[in-house]
């Protein structure tokens, strides 16, 4: 039986770590396009965040070598980020075992999002069985920083509101937590920001998109249309 793992990787190494850390309120994720040689393109999509601030990121961000703005969608902008290093080159002084990083690339699993952090990537992956995950984390733990979230076999139902950004997902968690959402309120927006460290304004918008995102992945779906 598969398993579905989702996990942070703390290493600062990593491609555009500096990008996300530069950008306040900015869910920055990646996929990897593997079969272009040593210095693969990455297509990145930002969601919220300031365009001007993402695209000065990238300009000043040392491991960018070139990056194209390839269209918008609403608020998600899509870029290709040619990276200025090869993934050793990059990850060379940091991981003692590059070896070990050529393996996990041919290991029987998918990663299926990569979202960038200051500090590091949250991935979500596919692992063929449990000595596949095992492998693949204990060589971050080795190597970096590693912290599993969640383990789940494949044929489990996946939690309502998957459709949420991480971030989004721990803004609503922590102001459900705190009591912003009780009558009268246990905590304020400021108390909020302040904790996940952003601003009362980025905080809003995340709060307001995560449940917009909630309500047109569930209650929405089952509302008969409006008379026209």
């Amino acid at each position: 039986m598969g398993l579905v793992a989702e996990f942070d990787i703390h290493c600062e190494a990593l491609p555009l770590t500096g990008v996300a850390d530069a950008v306040e309120g900015a869910t920055v994720t990646l996929e990897l396009q593997y079969n272009h040689g040593d210095r693969p393109p990455f297509l990145v999509t930002v969601q919220e965040g300031d365009r001007t601030a993402v695209e000065n990121a990238f300009g000043s961000a040392a491991d960018v070598g070139k990056w194209t703005h390839i269209g918008d969608a609403g608020d998600t902008r899509r870029y290709q980020v040619l990276p200025a290093f090869s993934f050793e080159e990059q990850l060379g002084a940091a991981l003692d075992d590059l070896s070990g990083l050529e393996a996990l690339a041919t290991t029987d699993a998918i990663i299926d999002r990569i979202e960038v952090r200051p500090g590091g990537w949250r991935q979500t992956g596919w692992f063929a069985d449990r000595e596949t995950f095992g492998r693949f984390a204990s060589f971050w733990r080795r190597n970096a920083g590693f912290r599993l979230h969640r383990l789940t076999n494949q044929s489990d139902p996946e939690p309502p509101g998957e459709g949420l950004t991480d971030r989004q997902d721990e803004a609503l968690r922590t102001a459900y937590e705190r009591g912003y959402f009780d009558v009268p309120r246990g905590a304020s927006l400021a108390e909020i920001a302040a904790e996940l460290g952003i601003s009362t304004s980025a905080t809003s918008e995340r709060l307001r998109r995560a449940q917009t995102e909630l309500i047109e992945g569930t209650v929405a779906t089952t509302w008969p249309p409006l008379p026209t």
